[in-house]
């Protein structure tokens, strides 16, 4: 990647707070050749790309891998920081994710998270840690949806 250009970044790639709601937070997606792209996050870089049974060179997850896994971390964040509140123990919490797909539309039909939970959780604590946790932010994007524009970027945006 040494070769490759840079990403542009607003000029405050790294913000010490998330955006505020109804605040915008910009996403840089650069082409870096084939089926592959580049993704800058505040200065975070991730690479994206396809399985090379569907043509790509398998350098990175695809988008819909990262989707998912993006719900995985946030269910996982949301019990690490109720069981860090409630001073439970967070050694061995672990997220794992599986998902099918559907067509027509090409989407992602199916999205199962469990959830490894620590020893020493007791089970008077699951309901809530499980609420909690089914109640991220990615999660409740999924269930309340977003609006969603796609359009051409202005020649000054470039």
């Amino acid at each position: 990647m040494s070769s490759e250009a840079a990403i542009p970044a607003s000029a405050s790639t790294k913000p010490a707070h998330p955006p505020a709601p109804g605040a915008s937070q910009p996403v840089h997606v650069a082409h870096r050749g084939g089926d592959r792209f580049d993704i800058n996050v505040r200065g975070h870089l991730i690479r994206t790309d396809q399985p090379v049974s569907d043509g790509g060179e398998d350098t990175g997850p695809t988008p819909t891998e990262l989707f998912i896994a993006s719900l995985a971390a946030c269910v996982a964040f949301y019990a690490r920081r109720y069981l860090d509140r409630h001073g439970l123990p967070t050694e061995g919490l672990a997220a794992a994710a599986e998902f099918s797909m559907g067509s027509r539309p090409a989407r992602v039909a199916r999205i199962e998270v469990r959830l490894t939970i620590p020893d020493g959780v007791p089970a008077e604590r699951r309901e809530a840690l499980l609420a909690v946790a089914s109640h991220c932010t990615v999660h409740n994007s999924l269930i309340t949806t977003p609006e969603i524009s796609v359009a051409f970027a202005d020649a000054a945006d470039n």
